[in-house]
């Protein structure tokens, strides 16, 4: 008789990764069955993510989503910055590098007005809210950016944690509805070769988003989406606690 607590705490990560087949597993059914094929997968399982780190905070009164049951502690080490940026960085290697060149300007210029459109539009909506501490502002403006950026920005400018989870939440908003959207967009926009998913990925810059709307329209685009969402992140770091940060508290 296998004990299974014992099982699974030595052998965390392996639970881990049952885990999440299984939640990829009734997400790909539901998104046949219900989804008729319009909703990825992806989405759906990012969905079910949210619910069950909630249901799980609520039953454990634990910060830590379903890591907090022992029996999946493991989930804590799968979900960690570790194997995030490892599976981000993998995703590079399946683009060929005469395709990253065709991109050119266009590709480069799309990561900086991608960033700055997005800060402008979450910093307008806090705002629009009441907010008025410039910090505060930037790292909601940040999180419009990405749900990476957000928690960079406000760690940097010591805001309150209420407005670094303010901000992840806008970047997982926007990373849901950006998967969602992309295959359903994708025809009109032309987005249908890798020089304009590069020039998609610099300009939602939501890394999950784009790859998993790119994966329902074309998995060859992936790599190039990822590309450029992958630097887009990056530069967010840079630009949203410091250049971005002195222009909001210039004019606020």
């Amino acid at each position: 008789m296998i004990d299974v607590a014992r099982f699974a705490d030595a052998n965390g990560l392996l639970v881990a990764f049952v885990f999440v087949g299984l939640v990829m597993l009734v997400s790909a059914v539901l998104a046949r069955q219900v989804g008729r094929g319009r909703v990825h997968a992806s989405a759906i399982a990012i969905a079910l993510g949210l619910v069950l780190a909630w249901a799980a905070g609520v039953d454990t009164g634990g910060k830590n989503g379903v890591a907090d049951y022992p029996l999946l502690a493991g989930v804590g080490v799968l979900g960690g910055a570790m194997f995030r940026d490892f599976a981000i960085v993998a995703t590079a290697f399946g683009a060929r590098v005469t395709d990253l060149r065709a991109a050119g300007l266009a590709g480069a210029l799309s990561i900086l007005i991608g960033v700055v459109l997005s800060f402008a539009a979450g910093a307008a909506v806090a705002i629009g809210f009441g907010v008025t501490d410039p910090a505060e502002i930037a790292t909601i403006g940040a999180g419009a950016a990405t749900y990476i950026v957000g928690p960079v920005t406000g760690a940097s400018l010591g805001v309150s944690s209420s407005i670094i989870s303010l901000s992840i939440a806008a970047g997982l908003v926007k990373a849901v509805l950006v998967m969602v959207a992309t295959p359903l967009i994708a025809r009109r926009i032309g987005l249908d070769n890798p020089a304009s998913a590069m020039v998609y990925g610099g300009l939602m810059g939501t890394t999950s988003g784009v790859t998993g709307g790119l994966a329902a329209t074309d998995p060859k685009l992936v790599p190039y989406g990822a590309m450029t969402s992958t630097f887009y992140t990056g530069l967010g770091c840079l630009m949203a606690p410091s250049v971005l940060y002195l222009v909001v508290k210039a004019l606020v």
